[in-house]
């Protein structure tokens, strides 16, 4: 199995290094910094309290003939077009978008060719220190590697993934929906991320029970909206923040945020990524409004 990481952020690295680990063929696709930092001294990346070193090669370069099974997209929602019309002129055959957007899929499919796009969304987060990689997956029951056909249908290529994703201990689930998903879940990380931007201390900002408590309200707000437009809840686990009391959602909230699990997945992308999380913040409420408006969402 040939796997391509395209982009060497943290998400990238993570995945590349779990699946090479498993004995998947992985090549990293980056440039700059990182390219270099990849060529010289590895994929370096901590288990436990040990630095291990990934077997992945490095490429700064992607060339139309060099055919991959699954191209894995771990770039910026701002860099996804740019990407896929690179991709656009290789052979592999599947894309797997794990990207938050809410681009339509065959608007990426119009740019690199129809039937190519595999969506899906990563279950990880994490950082780099001095080009070392500290990350790790979020726990089963909160966020799997999440991931589906675009038409619903169940297909030899998602069963091939899911046994890649076991043989590498990476937890996953296949949805039927994935778009309806994706918007779910920035229905929630929008006004989490929202909430980091305007808190005083935003390293600390569980501690505001003020901005718990309209963060709880927004994320209520954005379920009810979207059920509102005729967007099934998905997972179902999301009707709960529909229907609880702010009240009582906000102090759970601020717990999440003051916990580990809170500063790994949820605080140091958003202030790692602030420019990307307010274009969603845009996108997210005007996809909104259209489907008020229009009476039907978006595709």
């Amino acid at each position: 199995m040939r796997v391509l990481v395209y982009g060497a952020g943290v998400i990238g690295c993570l995945y590349a290094a779990l699946l090479s680990e498993s004995g998947v063929d992985v090549t990293v696709y980056a440039r700059g910094a990182r390219l270099e930092s990849l060529r010289t001294q590895g994929l370096r990346h901590t288990q436990g309290e040990s630095i291990r070193k990934a077997l992945v090669k490095a490429i700064g370069a992607l060339d139309p003939d060099d055919s991959y099974d699954y191209v894995f997209l771990t770039v910026k929602e701002n860099q996804v077009r740019t990407a896929l019309a690179e991709l656009s002129r290789n052979v592999s055959p599947t894309i797997v978008t794990m990207v938050n957007s809410l681009d339509p899929y065959e608007t990426w499919e119009d740019i690199c060719g129809a039937g190519r796009i595999l969506p899906a969304f990563p279950g990880a987060g994490g950082g780099f220190e001095n080009d070392v990689l500290h990350a790790s997956l979020t726990p089963r029951l909160v966020q799997p590697t999440t991931f589906g056909e675009i038409s619903g249908a169940s297909t030899a290529r998602l069963t091939q993934l899911a046994h890649m994703f076991r043989n590498a201990r990476i937890p996953y689930q296949i949805v039927r929906d994935m778009r309806a998903w994706q918007i779910c879940h920035l229905a929630m990380v929008v006004p989490i991320a929202d909430a980091y931007y305007e808190a005083a201390d935003p390293a600390h900002a569980g501690r505001d029970r003020k901005l718990m408590r309209t963060c709880a309200s927004r994320i209520k707000t954005n379920f009810k909206a979207l059920r509102s437009v005729g967007i099934r809840l998905t997972p179902a686990k999301m009707n709960l923040f529909a229907v609880l009391p702010s009240g009582l959602v906000a102090p759970i909230l601020g717990r999440v945020f003051e916990s580990r699990f809170g500063d790994v997945f949820m605080y140091r992308h958003s202030m790692k990524a602030p420019d990307e999380m307010r274009e969603l913040h845009d996108g997210f409420y005007a996809y909104i409004e259209q489907a008020r408006t229009t009476g039907k969402t978006a595709e």
